[in-house]
């Protein structure tokens, strides 16, 4: 009687875990290639620096006269010129990552063992040097027209900290919109709107010279507390409580906006 033997079943090795990256080789891999996307768009550079420096020789040569006869009005608009030149910079962010979402890179990046925020970490960071060093051209100019600030070194140390947080907080926000964005068009028409944000506030006229209703908008808004903030440490003008709520609102739309923009990137890229 002939025996006979089943054949034995083979079975499937496991899948080997596709190893991450340790420490923070991704996130120094997308910081360089940010960078060298910044240093190859010239034109970005240029608008973020030209289109803040027009706005500032506009308001103090054609508009300070008219504001302030004394002619001192140079020292009063910079801070608000500062804002909106660390606005026009991290505006150009969003644009970034809508391309980046939609040209098809970040599928690519799907595949590779790396933590998803490291995309967005090489924008931001990027777009913060990139903007601090436009802020410091900026200034240079002023320097230049007329801007005779009072600070100590350590006043100055202070009004650049102070920058620098506005900028990260805004440039994860422009992130965030990016990351909402069905296309870089429109992410450039929602980001436009923030940059409205600085007209309504104290950055090119005293709040109390606006009509009653908007005086509580102005008041009320994160661009106000920042500009008087870097106005008292660079000018010594009176800060009261709004280094304070400066600080406060730029922590709390930094967390909203990281936030937001993690959970968008998880929902549109597919990784956690």
């Amino acid at each position: 009687m002939t025996t006979i033997t089943a054949p034995a079943v083979t079975r499937p090795a496991p899948l080997a875990r596709r190893p991450r990256l340790r420490g923070l080789t991704a996130e120094r891999v997308f910081v360089t290639r940010s960078f060298i996307h910044a240093i190859r768009d010239v034109d970005t550079m240029m608008m973020a620096v030209l289109l803040p420096t027009m706005l500032m020789l506009m308001f103090t040569y054609i508009f300070g006269n008219a504001i302030d006869p004394s002619g001192g009005y140079v020292d009063y608009v910079v801070p608000g010129i500062i804002l909106l030149c660390a606005g026009f910079g991290a505006s150009t962010t969003a644009i970034s990552v809508s391309r980046d979402m939609t040209t098809g890179i970040i599928d690519r990046f799907r595949t590779m063992p790396l933590r998803s925020g490291s995309v967005l970490t090489g924008h931001v960071a990027v777009s913060l040097v990139r903007n601090l060093v436009a802020t410091a051209i900026v200034i240079g100019v002023a320097l230049l027209v007329g801007f005779r600030p009072s600070a100590t070194p350590l006043e100055w140390l202070g009004a650049f900290g102070m920058v620098a947080l506005y900028i990260l907080t805004i440039t994860y926000l422009f992130a965030a919109i990016g990351l909402a964005a069905p296309s870089p068009e429109a992410a450039s028409g929602y980001g436009f709107i923030l940059l409205f944000l600085p007209y309504v506030s104290s950055a090119f006229v005293p709040v109390d010279t606006m009509p009653e209703w908007l005086q509580w908008i102005a008041e009320n808004q994160p661009i106000t507390p920042v500009i008087e903030t870097i106005r008292a440490l660079l000018m010594g003008t009176p800060v009261g409580d709004s280094a304070w709520w400066a600080v406060g609102w730029c922590l709390v739309i930094l967390a909203i906006a990281a936030t937001w923009g993690a959970w968008l990137f998880r929902r549109k890229a597919g990784r956690r």
